[in-house]
């Protein structure tokens, strides 16, 4: 596999602690593998139809890729570590849960802006994400920081070029309601969380 991490077909099915996601259809198994002391993800198509690896999964792999190498850098995202073939590629393992109206009591101050802000930071590598209302793809990590996973539906632009600004501006925008949209239900989820609070300070003998 080019890049940091070898891996070979062999050593991906010995060293694959856990299944993450099961695809299935044209979706990629998701698999949680480790390597010594390190962890990583890897996705892959191979499970998947005779059809699926010799068209789709191969271009997603590929586009989920491209993603990743441009974003290589950024905190908010997971670092690309390279192929395994055609087929499967292997990120960093990046814990978290996943966004949820529920963590709306324990996210830190300021959760939502620094969404946003990783967001922008997306947008200026010219990566609009797409799928960002799924609450799968929003990760919390341990620090209480976002995390911005799965590219498979990313576009990459060249936000240089006068095409790929005006496209920029038009696809980024759906990548702007989905945070806002989260924004909206926090901020809705954290209201309720207080007023049940009241309701119970209230309701205390004095």
């Amino acid at each position: 596999m080019s890049g940091p991490l070898a891996l070979t077909r062999a050593e991906l099915a010995a060293h694959t602690v856990a299944v993450l996601s099961r695809g299935g259809g044209r979706n990629p198994d998701v698999v949680l593998v480790e390597l010594g002391a390190r962890r990583i993800v890897v996705k892959d198509f191979a499970p998947r139809s005779r059809w699926v690896r010799a068209t789709l999964g191969r271009w997603i792999t590929s586009r989920e890729i491209r993603a990743y190498r441009a974003l290589a850098g950024l905190a908010c995202t997971p670092r690309y570590l390279g192929r395994v073939d055609a087929l499967a590629f292997a990120v960093e393992y990046r814990p978290g849960r996943r966004m949820s109206r529920r963590l709306a009591g324990e996210l830190a101050p300021g959760f939502a802006a620094r969404l946003e802000d990783a967001v922008a930071a997306l947008h200026a590598r010219g990566v609009v994400h797409l799928d960002l209302r799924h609450r799968s793809n929003v990760l919390v990590d341990e620090r209480g920081e976002p995390v911005l996973i799965d590219f498979a539906s990313a576009i990459c632009l060249q936000p240089g070029g006068w095409l790929g600004r005006a496209l920029l501006r038009r696809l980024a925008r759906i990548d702007r309601l989905a945070v806002a949209k989260w924004r909206q239900r926090l901020t809705t989820a954290g209201a309720s969380l207080a007023a049940s609070d009241a309701r119970r300070g209230a309701s205390r003998p004095t």
